[in-house]
């Protein structure tokens, strides 16, 4: 059961990985739980205004899976960023930048992350 969880993970994460924004650079992926989804897209917004305000070149997306099984329900966060530059700047501004880290804070306190990865794209 464990590597039939472990595989239907595998997969949702390789088809967010795959649907890609982003023709080439990083696609972090996080899966989450929550039990406010509302307030959890809400505070992804304000986050979304809050980068683009910092001049970041991301895209965030949430999904729910819907055909994956045991994982059926599961919430997942895609970040697209095109290098690791941006990636690194994207964690000082969650540290340096006060609005960023406040909502970064309340946005720690209704959700748990299950796994977090970092990819590399290497195809549109």
């Amino acid at each position: 059961m464990k590597k039939l969880l472990i595989g239907a993970t595998g997969a949702l994460l390789l088809a967010f990985v795959c649907n890609a924004a982003v023709a080439a650079g990083l696609s972090r992926v996080i899966i989450i739980q929550t039990t406010n989804l509302t307030a959890y897209l809400h505070e992804i917004d304000t986050l979304r205004t809050q980068y683009k305000g910092a001049g970041l070149p991301i895209t965030i997306r949430v999904s729910r899976a819907v055909f994956a099984g045991s994982e059926a329900g599961s919430v997942a966060v895609v970040v697209d960023m095109p290098d690791y530059a941006t990636l690194s700047k994207l964690n000082d501004l969650q540290k340096s930048n006060a609005g960023i880290a406040a909502t970064m804070d309340r946005i720690g306190k209704i959700r748990k992350i299950t796994s977090d990865s970092l990819y590399e794209v290497l195809s549109p």
